[in-house]
């Protein structure tokens, strides 16, 4: 979080590069309003008014589905921050008098369009795709496409000089651009802070709470978490079906766990993304079958590709307890109404990022929240 001391040293003693511009693609309005009133907030408090930072822009399209990019206002010399979720599919448009769902390659054409219409005029542009497109298929292991590597170097190419994304599938697809900056944030501090509002009763030691990984790809971001709250880990590896492909890729035959013991322990396991959930409940159910306490898991996009109702029976049944995720993609009504969904905002915490960037800063701070994470831990534990 930005704190008054913060924005005051960040606008008192780095001078902005260029005046900011935000566009707010499709499907990104609701989060893009939130950053856009942090900024103006800091830039008020810091003598520096500003009325809307927001620049409106549309992708019109004709009736057979071929669209334009289109640019209401100036953007010339702006530090442009283009906001894009290419996992909104609520958004549609008409494509011979029927109604089309937006697909992930639908807004980063739009995406595409919007940075042709700007025409070279922005100081410099960042995207801020915090859902990387294409970022689960970020390796080949057939004959397969690179969708995530092509996507950066047609950026690079059209001359945006940062990616900013939140907590990629494989930051390591960051290789593909060398040149370009490439930033990738974790909001782990956004995490606890609304983990301990929701569950206040928590009780964060080694003798209550632990923490565990949902897989060999996870074990990083999840062992951040064990270490910077003092607690041992333990984690689960998918025993595949490599024999056959199922929807694309090979069936988990079982999650084995290694570890010690969890049995009266309350449960954290952080992910990426939660698509169908199967894999989320199943570890749930190896969990409470050693009679682990409660579970609670976090995915940065949750999505729910297969709907909610295995999601509500196993609130029903005892198996979870909370599921938390952002406000960095699209969440549907029915979602937000679930009981055991609990939203993390991570609005204040990209409006910081714009704010050091414009200004030339160091994002250390904003990367690594140590500091405020300790604070927030002391805090919890009523020290």
């Amino acid at each position: 979080m930005m704190t008054v001391k913060n924005t005051e040293v960040l606008y008192q003693n780095y001078k902005s590069v260029a005046p900011v511009g935000v566009i707010a693609m499709n499907g990104t309005q609701e989060l893009a309003k939130k950053i856009n009133n942090y900024l103006i907030r800091w830039a008020d408090r810091n003598g520096m008014p500003g009325d809307d930072f927001l620049i409106e822009c549309q992708c019109p399209r004709f009736s057979s589905g071929d669209a334009k990019g289109l640019i209401k206002s100036t953007v010339r010399g702006k530090d442009l921050y283009i906001l894009i979720d290419v996992g909104n599919y609520s958004c549609t448009y008409k494509l011979f008098d029927k109604e089309n769902y937006m697909s992930p390659d639908d807004h980063y054409a739009d995406l595409k369009r919007i940075i042709q219409a700007a025409s070279g005029k922005p100081h410099r542009i960042t995207v801020i795709m915090p859902l990387l497109y294409g970022g689960r298929q970020h390796r080949r292991s057939y004959r397969e496409s690179l969708d995530c590597a092509v996507m950066l170097q047609e950026l690079h190419a059209m001359g945006v000089s940062n990616v900013v994304t939140v907590d990629a599938h494989d930051p390591r697809v960051c290789n593909a651009v060398p040149l370009m900056g490439f930033d990738n944030v974790i909001p782990s501090y956004q995490v606890l802070k609304s983990m301990f509002k929701a569950f206040p009763d928590l009780t964060v030691d080694k003798d209550h709470f632990m923490v565990v990984s949902p897989d060999e790809g996870a074990l990083n971001r999840n062992m951040y978490y064990a270490s910077v709250l003092g607690l041992d880990m333990g984690m689960f590896y998918k025993r595949r079906d490599y024999s056959t492909i199922v929807n694309g890729r090979n069936p988990i035959i079982a999650h084995e766990y290694l570890g010690t013991s969890v049995k009266g322990k309350d449960i954290f396991v952080a992910d990426d993304i939660i698509s169908s959930g199967e894999s989320m409940l199943d570890i749930a159910k190896e969990l409470k079958s050693r009679d682990a306490k409660r579970f609670f898991t976090y995915a940065t996009y949750a999505i729910f590709a297969n709907g909610l109702e295995t999601f509500d029976k196993a609130y029903e049944d005892g198996l979870i307890d909370g599921v938390f995720g952002t406000n960095l993609t699209y969440r549907t009504p029915e979602l937000l109404k679930r009981p055991w969904f609990k939203e993390v905002d991570v609005s204040k915490y990209i409006a910081y990022f714009i704010a050091s960037i414009n200004h030339d800063t160091s994002i250390s701070n904003v990367i690594d929240p140590l500091a405020k994470i300790n604070a927030l831990l002391q805090e919890h534990r009523g020290l």
